[in-house]
C-alpha cells in the first residue's frame, strides 16, 4: 500500500502553491504521486464540485451540502483513492473528511456524530496517514485569497464562520497528534516549505 497525505487548510493558507511543492518533492524521492483535490477527483467528482462552489445557489441545505460532499467522496475513493493506493502509489490529496469536520461540522454547525456516520459508511477503515494543516489567521488568510478574484460560495461566507472553521481544525490537531503536523502558513514560503520538507523527509522514513 501506498501513503495517503492530505493538506488541510481555511482560505488563503497555500494550498495549492504547496501541493505542488510536495508532489514535485516527493516524486525527487522515487514516489509515484497521484495528486487529486475534494471536493472533485472525477469527472462525477468535479460536476458536484461545481454545484458545491456555484454561488449563485443561495438556497442550498446544509444537509444537502454535506451529502453532496460526501457523495463526491464515494466516487473518489472508488475511483481513484483506493486504486492508487493498492498499486503503492502516494495519494495527495487537496481536502479531505477533514475539511467536512471544519467546515459543515465547524462552519455550520452539523453535528459531528452525523459526519461520523458518513465517514465510517463511505470510507471504512480508509484514512489518512498524514495529515498537514497550513494554518493561517483568518483575516490574514482572507487577504491573501482576496487576490485571486471572484469569490465562491464558500468564500462568500463571513469572517466568523471561517473563524469556526480555523477553530475545527485545530481541535482535530489537538485530538489527532500522530496523524496531523501544524504548519504556520503565515511565514514566508520558503519557511513554510523547509517545515513540510521535514515533515515528509520524517513521514518516508
Amino acid at each position: 500500500m501506498g501513503l495517503f497525505i492530505t493538506v488541510e487548510g481555511g482560505e488563503g493558507g497555500g494550498k495549492s502553491t504547496n501541493m505542488s511543492y510536495i508532489s514535485d518533492y516527493l516524486t525527487s524521492k522515487g514516489h509515484e504521486v497521484v495528486v487529486t483535490r475534494e471536493p472533485g477527483g472525477t469527472p462525477l467528482g468535479e460536476k458536484l464540485r461545481a454545484v458545491l462552489l456555484d454561488k449563485t445557489i443561495t438556497e442550498m441545505d446544509y444537509s444537502t451540502e454535506l451529502l453532496l460532499m460526501f457523495a463526491a467522496r464515494a466516487q473518489h475513493i472508488a475511483e481513484v483513492i483506493q486504486p492508487a493506493l493498492k498499486q503503492g502509489k502516494w495519494v495527495l490529496c487537496d481536502r479531505f473528511t477533514d475539511a467536512t469536520y471544519a467546515y459543515q461540522g465547524g462552519g455550520r454547525d452539523i453535528p459531528m456524530e452525523k459526519i461520523a456516520v458518513l465517514e465510517e459508511w463511505v470510507q471504512g477503515d480508509l484514512r489518512p496517514d498524514l495529515t498537514i494543516l497550513l494554518d493561517i489567521p483568518v483575516q490574514e488568510g482572507m487577504k491573501r485569497a482576496a487576490l485571486r478574484g471572484e469569490k465562491d460560495r464558500f468564500e462568500q461566507e463571513r469572517i466568523s464562520f471561517f473563524e469556526k472553521v480555523r477553530e475545527s481544525y485545530l481541535s482535530m490537531a489537538k485530538q489527532q497528534p500522530n496523524r496531523y503536523r501544524v504548519i504556520d502558513a503565515a511565514q514566508g514560503l520558503e519557511k513554510v516549505q523547509s517545515d513540510i520538507q521535514q515533515i515528509l523527509d520524517k513521514a518516508a522514513n
